[in-house]
């Protein structure tokens, strides 16, 4: 490795207001290294990501790009120096296509010139392949996943030739297959001698990627150790400064009665046909399967977004037509999106109307806004949740990732539902509260309420689901017992032959 480090921060202050951000981070980057980034929500990693982009210029502080020092960065001098970032939320042109996106981003700007639509369709291509991105070229943005955009920005870096490649979660929705190819191209980065900067509260991912880990706490450094001098409590400990209880807690009590009775339910328009299953009062049912399985499409023709054009729901014994959210709704079910910028929460409302858009039937009845209710929810909803800053009446956009997906689970446990669908419910989420939630989902579930948990994590899947079913193809394939291993599941995910069906 090159003695000079390819990027380095040395006393990086930054305040937003009466917030400090960032209070004299140092760490610094090598030559082909995956340094990982790791901290809590609101510990400061997306801050200082930011400065590293030139989004954020620091109050304080110096940045070392190969040796040059810096007093900031733009982000055209970023670019320059060879910076790259895939972001947790892709930001892409939702009507262009993936070449025309990736274009923008390649090819320079300015000036009256041909398009070469065959040249720039090949090198889409190549650079998608390279990604382990199976997307044709000339789809639109807006008909890709969220895992399919993630590839996409990584295609984007790879052909920029990028030096240093800043990866802000890239993994959070994607399924083991697709990790394993993003960790593929992650690895050929870094044997080419690209510098990485990687952020994930996939723990899993750290000790199979990083070769040292940078620990922030409340915007400062807490220390930077090699990986292999590391285990998983001890990483927890450096990150939330505690102890923490176990991520997976057991149900409190064995499962009740039918809630939910699907039955040979399809739905041309979202590709889903034929889907049976049930799920308990007290139970966690986790649904796997790889991208494009079904799963969020599934959620969606439950809650009435796609309604259904075949088979029947019944709710505790009673059939009910789910045509639309509203009749969803009324019926009691409860939806959190996958996406929680787009379709979880509301940029433009402060936290507490986000949290209680939702039931605003049962906190105004007559139909007439008080402050005072809206807000005796919102604080019981930021206490329960543990959401940060614990401020109402602050704008839902100035609050990390993390915190984000808690206001969008809060808006739905303020309607007190009979069945939660929960879409990557932890997806972004820092490990305390990801354990703070799975205790929420099970305490919601010892209450009685009927749980249906997506989830791309399979060790998530693994650790909550009492029962697991498997999607591939638009169907439910398979329904094992909880506790099913991991291979056995990948197996049902892939269409091998498997075992423990329930």
């Amino acid at each position: 490795m090159s003695p000079v480090p390819l990027l380095a921060f040395e006393a990086i202050e930054k305040s937003f207001g009466a917030v400090r951000a960032l209070r004299g981070v140092s760490f610094e980057l090598r030559a082909g290294e995956v340094h990982a980034l790791l901290g809590e929500n609101g510990a400061g990693k997306s801050t200082l990501i930011k400065v590293a982009t030139g989004a954020h210029a620091p109050d304080a502080g110096t940045l070392v790009v190969a040796g040059e020092r810096l007093a900031r960065l733009d982000p055209a001098a970023a670019k320059a120096h060879g910076i790259a970032c895939i972001y947790q939320q892709p930001a892409l042109f939702p009507d262009l296509t993936v070449a025309e996106n990736l274009a923008l981003r390649l090819e320079p700007a300015g000036g009256w010139r041909r398009v070469r639509w065959g040249e720039r369709r090949r090198r889409a291509e190549a650079l998608l392949r390279q990604a382990g991105a199976h997307v044709p070229p000339d789809r639109e943005v807006r008909e890709l996943s969220m895992p399919e955009q993630q590839l996409v920005e990584m295609a984007g870096a790879l052909g920029a030739g990028a030096r240093i490649v800043l990866m802000d979660e890239p993994t959070a929705s994607l399924t083991q297959p697709e990790q394993e190819r993003l960790f593929a191209a992650v690895r050929a980065l870094k044997a080419s001698g690209v510098g990485i900067i990687y952020i994930s509260h996939r723990l899993d991912e750290i000790f199979a990627l990083a070769d040292r880990v940078t620990v922030l706490r409340d915007g400062a450094t807490v220390g930077s150790r090699t990986a292999a001098e590391l285990d998983e409590p001890d990483l927890i400990r450096l990150m939330v400064g505690r102890e923490v209880d176990r991520l997976y807690p057991p149900p409190a009590a064995p499962a009740g009665e039918v809630v939910l009775d699907v039955r040979g339910l399809g739905c041309a328009a979202a590709g889903v046909h034929d889907v049976s299953f049930t799920v308990h009062a007290g139970e966690v049912f986790a649904l796997a399967g790889l991208v494009g399985a079904g799963r969020t499409e599934l959620a969606r023709v439950l809650f009435g977004l796609t309604p259904a054009d075949a088979g029947e729901v019944r709710l505790q014994g009673e059939r009910v037509a789910l045509g639309s959210p509203r009749a969803a709704m009324a019926a009691g079910l409860a939806y959190v999106p996958e996406d929680r910028r787009r379709h979880g929460v509301v940029p433009e409302l402060p936290v507490a109307q986000n949290l209680t858009l939702a039931a605003h039937r049962a906190i105004f009845p007559g139909g007439w806004l008080r402050a005072g209710p809206e807000q005796r929810c919102a604080a019981e909803l930021i206490a329960r949740l543990d959401i940060r800053p614990a401020e109402p009446a602050a704008p839902v956009t100035s609050l990390s990732g993390g915190n984000q997906q808690k206001v969008a689970l809060g808006r739905w446990l303020a309607t007190n539902p009979r069945v939660l669908i929960l879409d990557e419910p932890t997806q972004g989420v820092d490990v305390g509260a990801k354990g703070e939630i799975h205790r929420r989902i099970r305490e919601l579930a010892a209450g009685g309420l009927a749980v249906i948990l997506i989830s791309s994590d399979l060790p998530e899947v693994l650790g909550m689901g009492d029962r697991i079913g498997v999607m591939r193809g638009g169907t439910l394939r398979e329904i094992l017992t909880g506790g099913t291993p991991a291979p056995a599941v990948m197996a049902a995910a892939l269409g091998r032959a498997g075992k423990g069906a329930a």
